[in-house]
């Protein structure tokens, strides 16, 4: 097992990079995105914009904060993260429903979403414990089942609010997680995905909402006024950007015809302004983004750095891939918001703090670097 040392050095400048152009990159298209029904509903184009700069310099400054500190210190708070997490998202239930669903703490001047610190809670408690049983991780009795179970406990709560997507992230990045960890590939591949699969489907065919999405995908067309219309939107701002796009600003697909185009489906937005172009480089921002990640991860000085490297990466990378299958029709419509990119405040401010752990982890690298 990797031993753990005390020094520091620079963090990894492009991943910094890639992060930074990532938010610019969202501040500039939540503006475009919704400076058209926020000037007309709240009478200030600008809006979002204020409330997206707010929330990005208090998470650039919680970044910088938890880059300058020691990732080992969380060890010290995980527990109490994972018990503090459970009443937050309990506490969800007080409120009155938005859009059908309870994943909101209101807290008048802004919203607070608990499922977004839970995923990294449960990605910190994972490292820890996993660095602590060592090779038993093998074992699917002792190694693997306990930890589906507690990431399918703090998931079954999620997807009461209801919320199917951020507790299917929640699983996901578990599951990547134990692979790295040395969890053998009969038992994940074998076992857990085929038991996931199954579980899955019975979740979609359980609620009449999400049978519909399902099908609504399949034939998104059958019914264009209902399922079918956000994706039906999503697909004609796309194909109107055509290569390189309308011109930033120029979206028709925001004017009240997209939902809500700040939010899930902002990626459609990018891709009618700046077209298929615009699409790529960020997909390869996000590309270059896992790879400075999984860099990270592999040249981490001990495995709980490694551990909590690829569960952070995995949590940016697993998102980012299931809003633009969403958003291209890949896959049915589900409400994952597209990282650093959509418009959100806790999100933003909890992603940035992360990233700050991240930046942390490459700064104590391990001198024999692996190039990747």
């Amino acid at each position: 097992m990797k031993k753990a040392g005390s020094k520091m050095g620079e963090a990894d400048f492009v991943m910094f990079t890639t992060i930074m152009l990532l938010l610019s990159i969202g501040i500039i298209m939540v503006y475009s995105a919704s400076a058209w029904t926020s000037g007309i509903k709240y009478g200030d184009d600008m809006y979002f914009l204020k409330k997206q700069l707010t929330w990005a310099g208090i998470g650039i400054v919680a970044m910088i904060l938890t880059m300058g500190v020691d990732y080992h210190k969380i060890k010290k708070v995980t527990g109490i993260l994972m018990i503090i997490v459970i009443p937050l998202l309990l506490l969800v239930f007080v409120f009155e429903p938005v859009n059908g669903a309870r994943r909101w703490i209101q807290l008048g001047f802004a919203s607070f979403q608990p499922s977004e610190i839970t995923k990294y809670a449960i990605v910190a408690f994972l490292a820890k414990s996993i660095d602590m049983k060592g090779e038993r991780i093998k074992s699917l009795i002792y190694g693997v089942i306990p930890y589906l179970l507690i990431s399918g406990v703090y998931a079954a709560i999620i997807l009461a609010e209801p919320n199917m997507s951020i507790a299917s992230v929640i699983m996901m990045v578990t599951i990547i997680v134990l692979f790295v960890a040395g969890a053998k590939a009969s038992h994940i591949f074998g076992l857990v995905m085929p038991v996931g699969l199954l579980g899955a489907g019975y979740l979609i065919f359980s609620a009449d909402y999400r049978r519909d999405r399902l099908l609504s995908f399949l034939d998104p067309w059958k019914d264009a006024a209902g399922e079918g219309y956000q994706l039906i939107q999503s697909l004609l701002a796309l194909g109107s950007g055509g290569i390189w796009g309308l011109g930033l600003g120029q979206s028709r697909q925001k004017c009240y015809y997209m939902p809500e185009p700040h939010n899930d489906f902002i990626f459609a937005i990018i891709g009618e302004e700046l077209g298929l172009i615009g699409c790529i480089f960020i997909i390869m921002i996000f590309v270059v983004f896992v790879w400075r990640g999984i860099k990270t991860a592999v040249n981490a000085k001990d495995t709980y750095g490694t551990l909590l490297a690829t569960g952070i990466t995995s949590i940016i990378a697993v998102q980012a891939i299931v809003n633009i299958a969403v958003v291209t029709g890949s896959m049915p419509v589900t409400g994952v918001p597209l990282p650093f990119i959509s418009y959100g405040g806790s999100s933003l401010v909890i992603n940035l703090t992360a990233m700050g752990v991240l930046l942390n982890i490459s700064r104590q690298s391990n001198t024999n670097r692996v190039k990747i």
